[in-house]
């Protein structure tokens, strides 16, 4: 598939994913022509280079779980390794939030009760 469809099917620029290609976090077939063509498991690859961004994974962190993916299956171990310490700062993150929305909806119940009483005065 061409990059157009690509980056209909991911819902990512055709920009952002020549910047995955040029930090080889993407590497594309091309055909004949030079044009790049994709499969549907690069969509899925990209989907979860997505996931990795959004849940905080650094740049060069994905560098490298990518540069493992593309070497084989036997860099597997080393993957899984990466994905465990990725989850639990994913999990730190979340009790983190979970913290903050916990006071922000102490404060809010605070002005509520506020606001309700100094209009009953």
């Amino acid at each position: 598939m061409t990059i157009g469809k690509i980056s209909q099917k991911t819902n990512l620029p055709e920009s952002t994913l020549r910047y995955y290609e040029k930090k080889k976090l993407l590497i594309v077939e091309r055909d004949n022509h030079g044009r790049r063509v994709y499969s549907e498991s690069d969509v899925e690859w990209i989907k979860f280079i997505r996931r990795l961004k959004e849940t905080g994974m650094l740049l060069k962190d994905i560098q490298h779980y990518s540069e493992l993916r593309y070497s084989g299956s036997e860099t597997m171990p080393e993957r899984l390794a990466m994905l465990q310490i990725h989850r639990n700062y994913v999990l730190e993150q979340q009790l983190k939030w979970n913290e903050y929305l916990q006071n922000l909806d102490s404060k809010i119940e605070y002005y509520k009760e506020f606001i309700n009483n100094a209009k009953q005065v």
